[in-house]
């Protein structure tokens, strides 16, 4: 796995983990506002490095190859663990699994495994891969109308149609089935660092399954809901935000 490093002279390491269906640079704004004060180590997931072909398997195998892979550095303690959407599901197994001593992780819109049968939960990654399946065959035609109404400009959709037409089939249908039902502990957990959900307002009623299950499995967590900001928009459209955020921990 390629891990990008940053500030390598700081003693505070920041690990950065990215979305899907969007690659390391997606923290481009936020590297230059933080790099100064923090060691910061940015990934580029497996299935959406666009240097190989890897695919991405799971989130279990992900967070566990990630972990190791700064282990294998030398690098046992981070201060902080982010991450996004998909992200935020590497995060929690991360603190799950845990291989690495952290001071605080953060899910930003973080998704949690769905408390569902397991009929239902085929049904609703079928959903979502057939979503994805159809941004791929389309291209950018597609993907203007899903994100016609965002802040994304036409080179964001280029960006995005780029990452689509990398990502294999596979990855796509693995990435959503695996953030829908990674494997967690069915009990609550305590984490000796602390544990952070941000969510953004206008992602609210998306987010009441991952708000219940954090409340539910890991009850010291800390909330906190973003005004004005759509789910993944902080390091893209608000870096000074989540800079700010990120250096008060």
């Amino acid at each position: 796995m390629r891990i990008y490093e940053y500030g390598k002279e700081n003693p505070d390491r920041i690990l950065l983990i990215h979305p899907s269906l969007v690659t390391w640079d997606y923290f481009e704004n936020v590297v230059p506002l933080l790099e100064k004060q923090f060691h910061l180590l940015i990934p580029a997931l497996p299935g959406y490095d666009l240097q190989d072909n890897s695919e991405f398997r799971s989130v279990e195998e992900t967070a566990s190859e990630l972990a190791d892979a700064l282990l294998q550095k030398g690098i046992r303690q981070v201060k902080t663990v982010y991450g996004c959407s998909m992200g935020g599901s590497i995060a929690l197994r991360i603190a799950a699994d845990g291989k690495l001593k952290t001071e605080n992780t953060i899910l930003d819109g973080g998704i949690t495994p769905y408390q569902l049968p397991w009929i239902l939960t085929r049904f609703i990654a079928l959903r979502d891969f057939g979503m994805m399946a159809l941004g791929k065959l389309g291209g950018e035609k597609v993907i203007v109308k899903a994100f016609s109404s965002s802040q994304f400009s036409e080179e964001d959709l280029k960006y995005v149609a780029n990452i689509f037409r990398h990502c294999t089939y596979r990855t796509l249908w693995n990435t959503f089935d695996s953030c829908n039902n990674y494997k967690m502990p069915e009990e609550i957990m305590r984490f000796p660092g602390k544990v952070h959900y941000w969510y953004a307002e206008k992602e609210r009623r998306a987010r009441d399954w991952d708000l219940k299950y954090m409340k539910k499995f890991v009850p010291d967590t800390v909330f906190k809901c973003f005004a004005g900001m759509d789910h993944g928009d902080m390091a893209l459209f608000h870096p000074d935000v989540m800079a700010q955020e990120l250096r008060s921990l």
